[in-house]
């Protein structure tokens, strides 16, 4: 039987649907338009593309967007000064930073200076702390998508083995604690470990984000698995992901694809983030 492919535009478009009449209604209560700043540096091709994707779900929704932009080689000591003007403009209701930054600058540094109540991407370490603990309220978009899709496909995660492909503290580490608060058990793979075969193999679900194109193979699944390829890769045919669709499609139960899969829903679901962001710096302040 070959596999179910997931349609994560679709799942999108639901809560971006959903986000919109939300913020129609938040904008009416408050009467304040939601604004939230981006910080981008030096992108590259595919962090252009989810950059402009994702300002045109948010004009969609009626969230205002507005972006900063640094060259390459701008110092830490002016992104963060950014960042913490960023803070106290009460005009700002929320922060991102655009992932991947340049080599010379610190991600933890840029990620503990974004105050937690603006903190749209969920990486400040108070809210990675509440994350840890189960008290998921601002949760990282990329594992929140994940599990957005999952409970889409009605997949159980209480007692499955699930094998993450990343230890990031962008991706694998958020999305470890996230399914051990479903009662998952969890493996985490990265570049360092021996024989990934060894873990893919065995695992009920496969979540994969390394960014090395064909690294899964129907060599690496169960009968029956799902995988969800969390993976980027900048190809001459456009963006791909980790896992080759067509080898294991016929193994799996379930596939997201890339492009398509965990991107729209990503985005997506940092239109709901911005929502609590929003509400925090209105209800909050």
């Amino acid at each position: 039987m070959t596999a179910r492919i997931v349609n994560g535009r679709d799942i999108a478009q639901k809560i971006r649907t959903k986000i919109a009449e939300d913020v129609r209604q938040l904008k009416k209560k408050y009467n304040i338009e939601p604004l939230i700043a981006t910080i981008s540096i030096d992108q590259n091709a595919s962090s252009e593309l989810y950059l402009k994707l994702r300002t045109a779900a948010c004009t969609e929704a009626g969230i205002t967007t507005k972006r900063l932009h640094f060259e390459k080689h701008v110092s830490e000591k002016t992104i963060l000064q950014t960042i913490k003007n960023l803070n106290n403009d009460p005009v700002v209701h929320g922060i991102l930073i655009q992932y991947p930054v340049p080599s010379h600058l610190s991600q933890n540094n840029l990620m503990r200076t974004v105050a937690a109540k603006k903190d749209v991407e969920g990486f400040n370490p108070e809210n990675l702390g509440k994350t840890l603990i189960g008290d998921e309220e601002l949760v990282p978009c990329t594992p929140l998508s994940v599990l957005t899709i999952l409970d889409h496909e009605r997949i159980t995660l209480k007692g499955k083995d699930v094998v993450i492909v990343n230890h990031s503290n962008v991706v694998g580490k958020p999305l470890a604690a996230l399914l051990l608060n479903r009662n998952a058990t969890v493996t985490v793979c990265h570049v360092f470990t021996k024989d990934l075969k060894q873990y893919t193999s065995k695992a009920d679900i496969l979540i994969t984000g390394a960014g090395v194109l064909n690294l899964i193979t129907e060599n690496h699944i169960k009968n029956n698995a799902i995988v969800v390829d969390v993976g980027i890769v900048e190809t001459k045919e456009g963006i791909l992901g980790d896992v080759n669709i067509e080898s294991v499609k016929e193994k799996a139960a379930v596939i997201t694809p890339v492009p398509g899969g965990v991107g729209p829903v990503t985005i997506a679901c940092s239109l709901s983030n911005m929502i609590k962001t929003y509400r925090n710096c209105i209800e909050k302040s």
